[in-house]
């Protein structure tokens, strides 16, 4: 159960046999430490911009900018099925917010990483998981377990040592965190919903946020712009910010649930780790335990909802991946949802 389709985003299934899986191994190992190394630049461009060029809409704009001028023409060339109509009712309902959340909390993430350490900021982004139980619970009426429940105290514990021993430590840094966090756990919510009910493609969904994000937002961006003296640094943050996208989204769709959670908890120690290295932010021992403890929450609590999912088949949480259930009747494999949050 829970085998890992082997087809990139828009294409067919990779031939069988030990071939075909050695080759699928390497791809994804290929696509993990890629991922790896270009979050990490990511984020450490991010904070070397911001700490220069104090202006996160900024920032955020020339991200959006990126998503919405390279995902077209990659996407075609990578055989991405095309766009599924959409009716005006609903883009208003859901595509609108959905865009004008991604936006508010890209800005809300970029300010977490001028206000504080990148590998404090990853920290509290790991409550991702908190925020969706407690969204999941208002939004869509869904109960959890006690080992998910259980799955949380970890990450509040680990979230709070690195608080309470943050030596760069800002309130405003904080509460963007939060905010960010929240809004991507809203973002995730509202997005497997569209996925689920017009079929658009993933990547596709990334495009159309991205680029309706871009021009929603453009007037007030001009209105508030400021130095363009690290236009240079920006336009490599955009591309490496897209690349991310991309390859977070490929490996998701490569590997089983349980893996991707344990890929997407190391990447954040990458993250944090070259983060320190090349930033050479201070940090105390006790602070580092704090990190960890909270990012071995994360894991646990993707743990225990994979197990959820495979005994009882819950109601769906956020993020969505697809993977294959044989049945042992006819003798077929069906793709299913299943719920997922990203650390």
């Amino acid at each position: 159960v829970g085998t890992p389709l082997s087809h990139h985003a828009g294409g067919p299934a990779a031939p069988g046999g030990p071939d075909g899986t050695t080759r699928q191994t390497l791809t994804i190992v290929f696509l993990c430490v890629l991922w790896y190394i270009v979050s990490s630049s990511n984020n450490v461009i991010g904070k070397m911009i911001l700490s220069e060029f104090p202006y996160p809409m900024t920032v955020t704009m020339i991200q959006l900018t990126s998503i919405t001028v390279y995902s077209g023409p990659f996407f075609n060339l990578w055989g991405v099925r095309k766009y599924v109509d959409i009716s005006w009712r609903y883009y208003f309902k859901f595509i609108v917010p959905l865009a004008l959340g991604k936006f508010l909390a890209s800005v809300t993430s970029h300010i977490s990483i001028w206000k504080v350490p990148v590998s404090y900021a990853h920290t509290v982004k790991a409550t991702m998981p908190l925020f969706t139980v407690i969204l999941s619970r208002i939004i869509l009426r869904e109960r959890q377990t006690k080992p998910v429940y259980l799955s949380l105290v970890p990450i509040i514990v680990g979230v709070g040592i690195a608080t309470l021993t943050e030596l760069s430590f800002d309130v405003v840094g904080l509460i963007s965190a939060l905010i960010a966090t929240m809004g991507f756990s809203l973002q995730n919510i509202f997005s497997k919903k569209v996925l689920k009910e017009t079929g658009v493609h993933h990547l596709r969904l990334l495009h159309i946020l991205g680029r309706l994000a871009l021009f929603m937002f453009l007037p007030v961006w001009f209105y508030t712009t400021g130095d363009y003296r690290v236009i240079a640094l920006l336009f490599t943050d955009g591309v490496l910010n897209w690349l991310q996208n991309i390859l977070a989204f490929s490996v998701l769709s490569l590997v089983t649930p349980l893996t991707y959670a344990v890929a997407s908890a190391s990447k954040r120690i990458f993250v944090i780790a070259i983060s320190l290295f090349v930033l050479g932010n201070p940090v105390t021992w006790l602070n580092v335990l704090g990190m960890l403890v909270a990012i071995l929450g994360v894991l646990c609590y993707n743990r225990a909802n994979i197990f959820l999912f495979y005994f009882t088949f819950p109601p769906l949480l956020p993020l969505v991946c697809y993977i294959t259930l044989k049945d042992d009747l006819t003798h077929t494999r069906q793709p299913v949802f299943l719920p997922l949050v990203t650390v």
